[in-house]
């Protein structure tokens, strides 16, 4: 194979590294070189963040450390018998990028995956090896993002946790059967394992009040997986539900939903076209309302039309047009589990209206001055000087309320 210059390399590792969602530098313990020592910071002056609406951040520089890998799982465009350029990096060349990419300001960390090559415990030794020689040849106290190879030796794993702020494992598919069909060379019960090890340490490195040493820190910032969207059928409540179950069991920090991207020379078995990005943002609010807003999937769910969530308008606002019966709510003595389901407010809000109302009884004005817009809330409150009367149950409620879809302009080619 001809030999790439490190910009080429560049080019084609980065490329293929867009198709894993999974990275975030949001959760992890503060470290800056501002007192003159080391280099690099996870957050503070000179970091420029750019987050996607979705909530992932773009300021890692986010690689493979090769393409090539020996799985041909059948929705990876790496696989083995895809037939992409491939491209490998040295672990000084991703060392090399990471600090000068950070030195020109365009990174705050490394996000780092790779394909599988020789074997998993080669892969992940080879991953290992960049973080440490940043953290122990070069001080080096940004953020860094490794990605786990669940079948790789647990010393390890746990060598990629005291040098890491993150670790992920990606599930892939929401259904473990599609596991056996699509990626025959991998285990769900190995990558549950591997996850569970994770949580494992990272609880164990939480200090007790009374400890007087605190254990080593790993990975500070937890761990986080990936859910593909619509490779496998599975409707968005059976995402929801495994979200659910990935949370709670092995106390992730995120789950992150990609949207199935059909790829070059693709098997059969998989869809021809991809579903919509809408969908993939639904799921994503879904999941807010999971983490933040205490809804359970199987609430989020009961709005749903055969298991699909609405494209039209937003989970929250689905579900409280189906609970009507439980609206409308005032404001000025309703508990914050209920205000949180009122469509239209967010957690600052709610948190604010409560602070506030301490002092002085709400009126609308108060509201609309609180939230982002009134449109949404006023059906589903009273204040001191609203009830919503009959809009409550109109029956063209949510059309009122589902924003006009702009037109779409069509490609010429």
């Amino acid at each position: 194979m001809a030999q790439l210059d490190l910009r080429k390399k560049l080019s084609v590792l980065a490329d293929a590294a867009k198709y894993d969602a999974s990275c975030s530098s949001s959760g992890t313990a503060k470290r800056d070189s501002r007192g003159g020592k080391g280099i690099g910071s996870t957050e503070g002056m000179g970091i420029c963040h750019a987050y996607t609406p979705d909530g992932r951040c773009v300021s890692l520089l986010k690689i493979l450390l090769t393409n090539f890998c020996i799985y041909d799982c059948v929705y990876c465009i790496n696989r083995v018998s895809s037939n992409v350029q491939r491209a490998r990096f040295s672990v000084d060349e991703v060392v090399e990028l990471t600090l000068n990419f950070y030195r020109r300001n365009y990174i705050e960390g490394l996000f780092l995956s790779s394909g599988i090559i020789r074997s998993g415990d080669y892969t992940m030794e080879q991953l290992v090896l960049v973080a440490k020689k940043l953290r122990e040849e070069h001080d080096f106290r940004g953020y860094i993002h490794l990605k786990l190879i669940p079948e790789a030796d647990p010393k390890l794993v746990e060598e990629a946790g005291l040098y890491a702020d993150r670790l992920s494992a990606n599930i892939e598919l929401p259904r473990d059967e599609a596991m056996g069909r699509f990626a025959p060379q991998k285990d769900v019960g190995v990558i549950k394992k591997a996850m569970a090890d994770v949580r494992l340490k990272v609880e164990a490195a939480r200090p007790a009040k009374k400890d007087r040493a605190k254990p080593p820190k790993f990975a500070p910032a937890g761990q986080s997986t990936q859910l593909i969207v619509g490779a496998d059928g599975a409707p968005d409540t059976e995402i929801l539900d495994r979200s659910a179950s990935l949370y709670g069991g092995y106390g992730l920090r995120r789950v992150y939903y990609s949207a199935f991207s059909p790829i070059p020379d693709s098997s059969s078995a998989l869809p021809l076209s991809k579903p919509p990005l809408m969908r993939e943002h639904r799921l994503y609010q879904a999941d807010w309302l999971m983490r933040f807003y205490g809804f359970s999937a199987p609430e989020i769910g009961e709005a749903s039309t055969g298991g699909m969530l609405d494209l039209a308008i937003d989970p929250k606002l689905a579900w409280a047009l189906n609970q009507r019966s439980q609206f409308p709510v005032d404001v000025n003595t309703a508990p914050r589990e209920m205000l949180l389901r009122v469509p239209g407010l967010g957690v600052k809000s709610v948190d604010r209206m409560i602070s506030v109302r301490r002092y002085r009884t709400l009126r609308l004005e108060d509201i609309a001055r609180l939230c982002r817009g009134i449109d949404k809330v006023r059906p589903f409150i009273t204040t001191l000087d609203w009830t919503p009367g009959g809009l409550t149950d109109a029956v063209d409620l949510r059309e009122r309320l589902a924003p006009e879809r702009k037109p779409e302009q069509l490609s010429l080619f």
